[in-house]
């Protein structure tokens, strides 16, 4: 069995549990830092103690699959609050070249984000002061942005004069002081990869938007890339809590010597011109990105590929889960989302291909109405992957990794452990359950979107229960063999965004 290195991007079940549950049951072993030196949101992780755990497991792994914003700056959210120096990163950076000094066949995936800017004013995961000030920080970047670029209307240039008499001047250098520090530090890391330090890098693109600081940000980095000529090994394209998945894929198809042909089959002809919410770029030019980084190439033929990825698109514009079940024409008219299914079904039961579906047809959440179609075509258990989560690139990057790792090992316990975990999760947990008890618990209790009572208090129960019921209402099928049960349940960040599952499937005929 080989031995993989895993320092995820923070300790969230997304980044610290997924990969692991992809590579079990595989010849493959994923190693992770204890839980009690990854930190907790804002609290950093322990830097020196991963390095150090890090250094310790290199000298007998095979591969090693490292977040650089965990080893810089304690993990995702630390690297948006953190203090350190542009020398300081420089330091930590070179430290990675110890890696293949102390093992020289080790392969090295990195992966480092570009600091985002969101458009709206909270604090939950950015600064203190952007509770009051994002909005307009986003803005000011934004429109200057364009004012550059020589598109600015009159408008935002008004609204730039009033943003900038009114934003605290000391709140935007403390801002963008720190994003010129990431910036660098994502150039080094660059520049490791140019050196051979790493094998293979990417720089995901955290809700990113055509506009604004982190953009700036992202064409520096993509002309530094270009610098140092390796455009073929540092990958760059929205997307960010799936990228451990799929620095997995691609580390098992390399050891396997694969590169899966992968044929793309869309819900609607406008679908992959859509630019999903949060991200930058049409997601066709998303999706090619998706599956290369995880070692493989798209083909345009079915016949001639290892497996089939079929997309759930909006048919004419993105909309998040929340708002699904309104009557909108881009979902109801301008996609065939019978056909997806119908075609779906073919590849899985006549011709035995492989095949997974990234549900991105919302943001934030599974469409309902295709889980539906998925149980009613007996489809649930029989899909290569499935995933429905976030943004279209957390989406994509995850499934594609769990249907790559299944051309490999098939439809093994594990695997369908992974399925039932996203269709409670994503359909259950995202699309569902979370708006309704945020809706209809939360008022009254003190508590908020943002701040509950703790990771398992009676909310997280409450959570457990509704999803037992989502399960009982919209998963289970009495002449289906398996049966999905949840393990555990519990709010990672005591908040609502995100729910901490285990699921497995029981198999009813077996009785296991």
């Amino acid at each position: 069995m080989r031995k993989i290195i895993y320092i995820p991007l923070d300790e969230r079940p997304c980044n610290y549990e997924f990969p692991a549950l992809l590579a079990a049951g595989t010849d493959y072993h994923v190693v992770r830092p204890d839980l009690s030196i990854m930190g907790l949101k804002k609290r950093p992780g322990d830097i020196e103690q991963l390095w150090a755990w890090l250094f310790e497991q290199a000298r007998d792994a095979d591969g090693a699959i490292v977040a650089l914003d965990t080893l810089l700056y304690g993990g995702i959210i630390p690297s948006r609050l953190h203090e350190m120096t542009e020398e300081q990163c420089g330091e930590q950076l070179e430290k990675l070249r110890q890696l293949k000094r102390i093992n020289p066949a080790l392969h090295v995936f990195a992966y480092q984000l570009i600091m985002r800017c969101p458009r709206y004013s909270s604090s939950d995961e950015e600064p203190d002061y952007y509770e009051n000030w994002g909005r307009e920080i986003f803005l000011r970047g934004y429109i200057r942005h364009r004012l550059e670029l020589g598109i600015a209307t009159e408008e935002e240039q008004n609204e730039l004069q009033q943003i900038e008499g009114v934003l605290p001047e000391s709140m935007w250098q403390d801002y963008t002081e720190r994003r010129a520090v990431n910036l660098t530090a994502n150039k080094r890391a660059i520049e490791l990869v140019q050196d051979g330090a790493v094998d293979f890098m990417i720089i995901p693109q955290d809700d990113s938007a055509p506009y604004g600081l982190t953009s700036v940000d992202q064409q520096h980095v993509r002309e530094h890339v270009k610098k140092c000529q390796q455009q073929l090994s540092v990958y760059m394209y929205p997307g960010a809590d799936e990228v451990g998945c799929t620095l997995l894929a691609r580390m098992i198809n390399h050891f396997e010597r694969r590169k899966p042909r992968v044929h793309v089959h869309f819900a609607s002809v406008q679908g992959p011109l859509v630019i999903p919410l949060y991200e930058d770029r049409v997601l066709y030019e998303s999706v090619k990105y998706q599956i290369m980084a995880a070692g493989g190439l798209m083909s345009p033929s079915l016949a001639e590929a290892d497996m089939a990825l079929c997309i759930n698109t909006p048919g004419e514009s993105m909309m998040e889960s929340n708002d699904q079940g309104r009557p909108f024409i881009g979902y109801q008219v301008y996609r065939n989302l019978v056909e997806l299914i119908e075609v779906a079904d073919d590849i899985v039961h006549h011709l035995g291909k492989p095949c997974v579906i990234a549900d991105v047809a919302y943001a934030n959440g599974a469409d309902l109405e295709l889980l539906q179609l998925l149980r009613d075509k007996k489809l649930l258990f029989e899909l290569a992957g499935y995933a429905g989560w976030n943004t279209s690139g957390n989406t994509l990057g995850t499934c594609i990794a769990q249907g790559m790792i299944y051309a490999v090992y098939g439809n093994t316990p594990q695997h369908r452990d992974f399925l039932s975990l996203r269709y409670v999760e994503d359909g259950g947990y995202c699309a569902s359950v979370r708006r309704d008890v945020s809706d209809r618990v939360l008022p009254g209790t003190g508590y908020n979107y943002f701040s509950i009572d703790g990771q398992r208090g009676q909310i997280a129960e409450r959570v457990r229960a509704e999803l037992t019921r989502f399960i009982e209402q919209h998963l289970h099928d009495p002449e289906n063999n398996y049966e999905i049960v949840i393990d555990d349940c519990y709010m990672p960040w005591s908040r609502m965004f995100e729910v901490g599952l285990k699921t497995h499937v029981r198999d009813t005929k077996q009785g296991q």
